[in-house]
């Protein structure tokens, strides 16, 4: 009868309306669950994100900052090749393996030997000036004293006027001294000062240091001059060696080495 005249579709109606609620509390917890398993997938997926992204950006960074070694040391290979293309000797790029912390040391060990052709008393320099002299000369590698070296002294002339004198090493850091100078010495602040030439260790011309002081006693008939070296000490990765023209006939030959 309900089939054929719908008599308890009004009945069913009402039912309905009353069941609602219940049906709707009993699924509270289902779309619950749904919600919160919505919300807990949606949470972990952006945690994952989250941690991929900051790992990218630490990658990202990493690679930044190799980039950006990369270009200072091609800017200071490149300020090195210029170095290189305005002086007439031959040059060769080595690198500074390791720094001698001992402040009465100053000494760098570079990656270049006998193997190289480097020799006792070869000239070192960087793109600004010069860094000391091979001292000693393995077959991979050779070690270098610093100018700043308080045993090491370098000839040197005033490049504005011609004046000579010796530039020695000093105890404190990036000084040099040129001690014994005449009271009347043309010597002033601001004076680069460049090599000499004189004993054949050093090419003549090279910058070694900018004068900063004087120094003048009135009691003695001598003053003191102190000088900043031009060449980068505390910055060394690479550096030159330098082979004067006449190498073969008046220097050592490659890998000997002196007591």
């Amino acid at each position: 009868m309900d089939h054929r005249f719908d008599q308890l579709e009004k009945v069913r109606g009402g039912i309905a309306i009353l069941l609602s609620p219940v049906q709707y509390l009993v699924h509270i917890p289902v779309a619950g669950y749904h919600w919160l398993s919505d919300t807990l997938s949606t949470h972990q997926m952006l945690l994952e994100e989250n941690n991929r992204l900051n790992k990218e950006w630490h990658e990202l960074r990493a690679q930044l900052l190799k980039f950006s070694a990369l270009e200072t040391e091609n800017m200071r290979l490149r300020e090195l090749l210029d170095s290189s293309i305005k002086i007439n000797d031959r040059v060769l790029i080595a690198e500074v393996l390791h720094v001698e912390i001992d402040p009465l040391k100053r000494q760098i060990i570079i990656n270049k030997g006998s193997k190289d052709q480097a020799f006792i008393g070869q000239t070192i320099i960087d793109a600004q000036g010069v860094v000391g002299q091979i001292i000693h000369v393995s077959l991979y590698t050779s070690t270098v004293m610093l100018i700043t070296n308080p045993d090491h002294a370098i000839p040197v002339q005033v490049a504005r006027n011609g004046i000579r004198s010796i530039a020695v090493g000093s105890r404190e850091d990036y000084r040099l001294e040129l001690p014994y100078l005449a009271t009347n010495s043309d010597v002033k602040t601001g004076d680069l000062l460049i090599t000499s030439g004189l004993g054949g260790r050093f090419p003549y011309g090279y910058p070694v240091a900018e004068v900063y002081r004087v120094d003048q006693d009135d009691i003695t008939t001598f003053s003191s001059a102190y000088a900043r070296p031009t060449a980068r000490l505390d910055r060394h990765r690479e550096v030159l060696m330098v082979w004067p023209e006449e190498y073969g006939q008046t220097s050592k030959p490659a890998g000997e080495s002196e007591p």
